[in-house]
């Protein structure tokens, strides 16, 4: 126990922060793939032993072994909504209404809680709606009003994701079909890749839930265009005084966790110039340039396989599934069109340093009983030999003497009246 006390001075303490990066990467197999046991091709329901859903049918979970097993970890979940402002939310194309309504009330809900915690509320108190760019100011261009939620896991981003490490990559096959995102079996030229593309010296800090960044698309030549978007009098990549707009897809929330795409990417675009009501339309990310009958509604342009139908058939468009699926399916037909996710997480390790000065004049002599026999110093020999002592440990005590904490050196060091010693002290937390 010691005997002898030093007070800290204010040069004597300081404190530091540092950023731990880890990689994480997230591939489709695990995603959609490795634990799939079920028939996609026949009539045999499929059965994903590291995906969960729950009964209220919100959102959707998937895990990196089966759910059930005492080594799964939560990896993210996937959800899906839009806003009261959507075309979509007056649009019901399902046999039955009543189920259909309460799929639109969970979709509107599920919105609306994502967009009131990740973009706040304006001064008038209404809900701020996801914004491609982030200019919230603008109440009307670059709205995103179907989008698909991916909420990490805190286990996976630990205190926040690393700035411009993002990306996610999305098979968008107008052909594909359920079973080829399956067992990793990625073999298309046709990805799409999504990044937070020079984040860290360009991101937003207008949110309640901390710094976002903005996703942008590798390849997006075309406007994509979906949902209430389709009302606009302007293309897409440009705003109300021509400017151009990068192929802004979506919003990365950093602290939070969670990436908001833009359920347009899956939809098909125009020409950039044509104008919303233009016939020239191109093949976009899901597009298949062909006129066919889609849910008894005859001439409809489909906008590709999302949900994965039988090879030669096609399945509804994106608004359709939006519209028409439980959040289940659509997360689901989603999910499988994942072959890759990677980003760094970070953790932030705060330390306070304390320099523990010993001075020439100062514990020369040891707090050890045993360093003296006889009321004399076992290190000397004759009385005017130097007293030397030995530093081991180091205690940082409360104002009150209380022993709060002890470093140990890796060796004893050689105190005598000829040196002085300055020991740093680091305490993380």
């Amino acid at each position: 126990m010691a005997t002898t006390f030093k007070t800290f001075l204010n040069n004597d303490v300081t404190t530091t922060k540092t950023l731990l990066h880890e990689a994480i990467p997230i591939t489709g197999a695990i995603v959609s793939g490795t634990y799939d046991q079920g028939d996609h091709n026949g009539s045999k329901t499929p059965s994903e032993f590291n995906i969960k859903n729950y009964s209220h049918g919100m959102f959707q979970s998937v895990f990196d072994y089966p759910y059930l097993s005492s080594s799964a970890n939560h990896i993210f979940d996937i959800s899906v909504g839009y806003s009261t402002g959507s075309a979509l939310s007056g649009n019901i194309s399902d046999a039955s209404l009543n189920t259909n309504f309460k799929q639109q009330e969970k979709k509107i809900a599920m919105y609306n809680q994502m967009a009131q915690v990740l973009m706040g509320h304006d001064k008038n108190g209404k809900i701020q709606r996801f914004d491609r760019d982030g200019d919230l100011s603008d109440i009307e261009f670059g709205k995103m009003d179907e989008v698909i939620f991916l909420n990490f896991s805190r286990l996976l981003v630990k205190d926040e994701i690393k700035k411009g490490s993002f990306q996610i990559k999305f098979d968008t096959t107008p052909e594909f079909k359920k079973g080829d995102g399956a067992k990793g079996r990625h073999s298309s030229t046709n990805i799409l890749t999504i990044k937070d593309t020079n984040a860290q010296n360009d991101f937003r800090i207008n949110s309640p839930a901390g710094e976002y960044g903005i996703l942008s698309a590798s390849h997006t030549a075309v406007s994509v265009v979906t949902g209430s978007e389709q009302g606009m009098s302007h293309n897409a990549n440009t705003d109300n005084n021509n400017r151009t707009r990068p192929g802004n897809v979506g919003l990365i929330f950093y602290q939070a966790g969670v990436v908001a795409l833009t359920a347009s990417i899956f939809a098909g675009g125009r020409l950039p110039g044509g104008g919303v009501d233009s016939t020239d339309e191109v093949g976009g990310l899901l597009h298949v340039p062909v006129s066919m009958s889609i849910s008894g509604v005859p001439g409809h342009r489909s906008q590709g396989n999302l949900g994965g139908a039988a090879p030669g058939t096609m399945s509804a468009s994106i608004d359709q599934m939006l519209t028409g699926s439980k959040i289940e399916h659509i997360a689901n037909n989603i999910r499988r069109r994942i072959t890759d996710i990677s980003f760094n997480n970070t953790t932030e390790l705060n330390s306070t340093v304390y320099f523990c000065r010993a001075n020439h004049n100062e514990f020369n002599y040891s707090a050890n009983p045993t360093y003296l026999t006889e009321s004399k110093i076992r290190v000397k020999d004759v009385p005017s030999d130097m007293p030397i002592s030995y530093v081991t440990s180091v205690g940082l005590y409360s104002p009150d003497n209380e022993l709060m904490a002890v470093a140990k050196l890796s060796e004893p060091l050689r105190k005598d009246p000829t040196n002085e010693l300055t020991l740093r002290v680091r305490l993380d937390y």
